[in-house]
């Protein structure tokens, strides 16, 4: 039997399309409204409530906890201060990555982690390995909810509520409350827009909803479901595991596994010469960035409106917009004189409304990978394969200052 989040009671009413699917055996909505459309542009031009609890949740703690962290996360635990969160991942001894996913520390040795997949035996297991006490690595998925409140207008309705979450900077957390509910909030978000999360006991789940959602009236505050969160993270330039990237721990060969520095994510290894740790995969990463051993990378599609539209007239049909997108394998090829030459494939499609355009998500091979490189994506037009003009270009696509912004209290 699929389990229902803490705040299903208050979801259940809402859902106009009576539609639901499974998140890692929780029932979610994909979207509310039959027009994806108005859900999206909550994100963008309101704000949104989107109940996020299916994601494991794990809370890490102990005199120990920094060195186990030191040793899974490919990103130095110790840059993340008291108060911060990080944008992480863990990755295999060959530099694979595991899974992704965001770490926020509340105190000194107290870290609360979210994760796609189950990952509580393989953190214990590399703390047995490395003979750690003084630590512990709790499953708290069961004992908080958590709620993404994101979009131009998410301080104005969380602010009526607490005053913790004004002096939060991009990435950073607090311990705080929303009317009586002790909870954590973070300024993190998966639609790279002004946002926040808030972990919430699970006892306090539909007293807070209720909350933001009174806060919210004068702001047109709306439900979202999954599918227009994953719309605007691909503008966003967001990876999806499952869609974007595979865990290696499920892949049968190397072709299904991608590095950190594949995945577009070289940032996180900026200071590595300054960083001692011993952590897994360091040396085939330090391997890969010293040799330049990278099979592709990971880039933005912007594709030319005008071939786009070409070859669905060409058909006799309109090229489709509305409430476009999708999670698919769409392939790439060369444009030279030999035809339907393969060079790499996208991920994630969309049709921006905001950007008023189609772009997408791909895998490239490093020398197309320049700025405004020319390839030919392949899309479906009456089940026939046909090339439209599409020209590489850097993730995000869309980026608003609003995101990074101080809201007041912030130095």
């Amino acid at each position: 039997m699929p389990k229902m989040t803490a705040f299903h009671p208050r979801l259940e009413p809402l859902n106009e399309t009576k539609v639901w699917k499974n998140w890692s055996g929780f029932l979610v909505a994909p979207q509310f409204k039959y027009s994806l459309t108005n859900e999206y542009y909550a994100i963008r031009s309101s704000v949104s409530l989107l109940d996020t609890s299916p994601l494991f949740k794990y809370r890490i703690s102990g005199s120990n906890s920094v060195r186990l962290l030191e040793r899974i996360m490919s990103r130095d635990i110790k840059r993340c201060k008291v108060g911060g969160a990080q944008y992480t991942v863990w990755s295999n001894e060959n530099g694979f990555v595991i899974q992704d996913g965001v770490i926020l520390r509340t105190d000194e040795f107290e870290f609360y982690l979210t994760a796609g997949e189950p990952t509580l035996r393989y953190f214990n297991s590399i703390a047995r390995e490395m003979q750690l006490d003084q630590v512990t690595v709790e499953d708290v998925s069961e004992a908080y909810g958590i709620l993404a409140l994101q979009g131009p207008h998410a301080h104005n309705v969380i602010s009526q509520l607490s005053k913790d979450a004004t002096d939060l900077k991009y990435f950073d957390v607090a311990n705080g409350k929303l009317g009586d509910a002790d909870v954590i909030i973070s300024r993190t978000g998966y639609t790279g827009d002004l946002g926040y999360e808030i972990w919430v006991p699970q006892d306090k789940a539909l007293t807070v909803w209720d909350s933001l959602m009174k806060a919210g009236e004068g702001y047109n505050i709306a439900p979202i479901g999954t599918t227009a969160l994953k719309m605007a993270r691909v503008e966003a330039g967001l990876l999806l595991m499952g869609v974007d990237f595979d865990s290696s721990r499920f892949a049968w060969v190397d072709a299904q596994r991608e590095t950190a520095i594949e995945l577009g994510w070289s940032w996180m290894f900026r200071n590595l010469e300054k960083d001692d740790r011993d952590f897994i995969g360091r040396r085939a990463i330090e391997a890969e960035i010293k040799n330049k051993t990278s099979r592709w990378k990971t880039v933005g599609l912007e594709i030319d409106w005008h071939s786009y539209e070409a070859v669905h007239l060409e058909a006799g049909i309109l090229p489709p917009k509305s409430d476009l997108y999708r999670e698919t394998t769409m392939s790439i090829y060369r444009r030279s004189e030999t035809p339907w030459e393969y060079a790499g494939y996208a991920t994630s499609f969309l049709f921006s409304s905001l950007l008023r355009k189609p772009i997408a998500i791909a895998k490239l091979p490093l020398d197309l990978t320049g700025e405004g490189t020319e390839v030919d994506l392949e899309v479906s037009v009456i089940r026939k394969p046909v090339n439209v003009l599409a020209k590489v270009t850097s993730l995000p696509f869309f980026n608003p200052e609003r995101k990074t912004a101080l809201m007041g209290g912030g130095k």
